[in-house]
């Protein structure tokens, strides 16, 4: 049961998080400035948090969903946690290094977040500038 709480719970912060991007009159001031910088931080600190947290509960639930071509399972819990957030972290910002991979239902994650990874950036320079506007 705290399995799927924490999965909803986790889901819903990423929502969040997303919808406080496109919301209108969320962003005010100049287009560039430490208020916006530190909007974006979090809005990409929340999602690359909530991604590698998926990834490791699915791993704890006994999924495989990354392989780094070596004996991953019998990585202790923390370091199965920290190769959750590095992966998150490098599918987010689209570096994908090549050595940690996606497996399974992993693919269809790291593609979604890999396309939110995408949008953060424009869905900003478009709210700034909508903001500007007005």
């Amino acid at each position: 049961m705290l399995y799927y709480l924490s999965f909803l719970v986790i889901v819903l912060a990423i929502s969040i998080s997303l919808r406080m991007l496109f919301a209108p009159h969320k962003i005010k001031g100049k287009l560039v400035s430490v208020e916006n910088f530190l909007f974006l931080a979090l809005v990409y600190g929340t999602v690359m948090i909530g991604f590698g947290l998926i990834y490791y509960l699915l791993d704890l639930k006994g999924y495989t969903v990354l392989a780094d071509g070596s004996t991953y399972k019998e990585y202790s819990s923390l370091r199965r946690m920290e190769t959750s957030m590095y992966f998150s972290a490098v599918t987010l910002f689209s570096v994908g290094y090549g050595d940690i991979a996606p497996i399974g239902i992993g693919r269809i994650i790291a593609v979604v977040q890999a396309l939110i990874g995408y949008t953060i950036p424009a869905a900003f320079v478009a709210r700034a500038v909508l903001d500007s506007d007005k």
